[in-house]
C-alpha cells in the first residue's frame, strides 16, 4: 500500500478536487497507439526524416522510459504523443482521440485535459509564485472556480512536499523544488498521461531519486508515464524501456547500442 499522503494513497481521490472527465473511459485499446508514424522536416540541407515508420503502444498504468542518443528521435516522438507536432504520415491515437483529425485549437484543448508535460528546465513562469504556477493550467482550461483551483493547487503542492513554498517565486526555490512544482503543475487538470522530458537531467542524485519516487507514486495512483531520460539506471527501474535509434523504435532492456 502506498504511504499516507503520497500520490498513490487511495485517499488521494477523496481529498483532492478532480476534473469532471477524470474517470472517463479513454480508449477501447491502447492508451497511446502510434502506427507507422513518419515525420519529415524540410531543412536548408534538404529533407530530414526524424521518425521512420514508428509504431508504439502504451497501455494505461504503464511507466516507460524512452532512451537513445541525441538526435535519435526521442524529442520528436514526445512531440507526437503530446500533439505539439503532427506526423507526416501514419496513425496517431492518444487517449482514444485521433490527433491527426484535430485542428490546432482542438488539440490545445485536448492536450490541456489529457496530457501533463514535465520539462527538463521546469518552464515555470518567473513572475508567478509557486501556487500560481500550479493554478495556471486550470485557468487556461476553464476548470473550477478560483477558490477550487487554489484548493486543488495547494493539495497537489502538499502531495509533492512543496506546500510550505507556495508563496515563493520560482527563483527563490532550489532546482529540486522547482521540479516538484512542475510535477504538481503537470497534474493540475487531472490528466491520465504524464510525459516527462529529461525530468532529472538538471538534478543531483538525491533529488533525482526523490523525483523518480514521486513518479512511482503517480503510477501507483493510476497515471501513465512516458519519460525520456539519459539515465540508464533510472530507465532500468521503469516497467519497460523503449529504445530510439536513428528515428526507429524498439522495446526491451538497455543494449550495447544504446549504452554506447
Amino acid at each position: 500500500m502506498a504511504p499516507e499522503g503520497s500520490l498513490g494513497d487511495p485517499r488521494y481521490s477523496a481529498r483532492v478536487i478532480t476534473a469532471p472527465y477524470a474517470a472517463r473511459p479513454l480508449a477501447d485499446g491502447h492508451l497511446i497507439d502510434l502506427r507507422d508514424v513518419v515525420k519529415d522536416y524540410h531543412t536548408e540541407a534538404g529533407p530530414f526524416r526524424a521518425l521512420k515508420e514508428v509504431s508504439l503502444q502504451v497501455d494505461a498504468g504503464e511507466f516507460i522510459a524512452v532512451v537513445g542518443r541525441s538526435g535519435s528521435g526521442k524529442s520528436t516522438l514526445m512531440n507526437m504523443i503530446t500533439g505539439i507536432d503532427r506526423p507526416t504520415a501514419g496513425s496517431l491515437v492518444v487517449g482514444g482521440t485521433d490527433l491527426t483529425r484535430l485542428n490546432e485549437s482542438r488539440i490545445a484543448e485536448w492536450r490541456g485535459r489529457t496530457i501533463g508535460v514535465i520539462f527538463q528546465f521546469f518552464q515555470l513562469l518567473p513572475t508567478l509564485n509557486v501556487v500560481e504556477n500550479v493554478m495556471l493550467p486550470m485557468d487556461f482550461a476553464g476548470l473550477w472556480t478560483p477558490r477550487e483551483r487554489h484548493e486543488r493547487a495547494m493539495h497537489l503542492l502538499e502531495l509533492v512536499g512543496m506546500v510550505d513554498q507556495a508563496r515563493k517565486l520560482p527563483a527563490a526555490t532550489s532546482g529540486g523544488q522547482q521540479q516538484r512544482t512542475a510535477i504538481a503543475r503537470s497534474l493540475a487538470c487531472d490528466p491520465p498521461i504524464i510525459v516527462a522530458d529529461e525530468p532529472t537531467g538538471n538534478l543531483d542524485e538525491v533529488t533525482a531519486e526523490e523525483v523518480f519516487e514521486l513518479f512511482e507514486s503517480l503510477v501507483e495512483g493510476g497515471r501513465t508515464i512516458v519519460m525520456v531520460t539519459h539515465d540508464h539506471e533510472l530507465a532500468l527501474r521503469t516497467r519497460r524501456t523503449v529504445h530510439m535509434v536513428d528515428g526507429r523504435v524498439s522495446d526491451g532492456t538497455l543494449d550495447a547500442a544504446v549504452r554506447a
